[in-house]
């Protein structure tokens, strides 16, 4: 997946908002919280996503999967898609529909009937 193909799936996604920065990353949030990453690996297009615990357990001994940089390491479970093999197109889009899942049902009820997102 390009990047170009990543920021038009994030951007898709419900009530989502792109910001450029931490050195040119593409930072996608809903609801003012970052749900996907795309960038910080300098030889090849890097994803970065939140995930549940037990995804988390799953994935970051996948290859060309880790935990993500500086966020996993802190405790939070974000996995980071670095190098072939990796997850497919399809497998990526899934992970990161569920991160703006996982980010928007942790938002305030209010925040999320304010951005129309009653059914997360």
């Amino acid at each position: 997946m390009t990047y170009d193909e990543f920021n038009a799936f994030c951007g898709a996604l419900p009530a989502t908002t792109h910001v450029v920065q931490w050195g040119g990353s593409h930072v996608w949030k809903v609801g003012g919280k970052v749900f996907a990453i795309g960038g910080w690996a300098h030889d090849a297009p890097a994803y970065s996503f939140k995930v549940s615990p037990l995804a988390f357990e799953m994935l970051k001994a996948r290859p060309g999967l880790r935990g993500a940089p500086y966020l996993a390491s802190r405790g939070m479970t974000w996995i980071q898609h670095y190098a072939k093999p990796g997850l497919s197109d399809n497998e990526l889009k899934d992970y990161v529909r569920q991160s703006h899942c996982i980010v928007a049902q942790n938002l305030p009820k209010r925040r999320r009937r304010e951005l129309g997102l009653d059914d997360f």
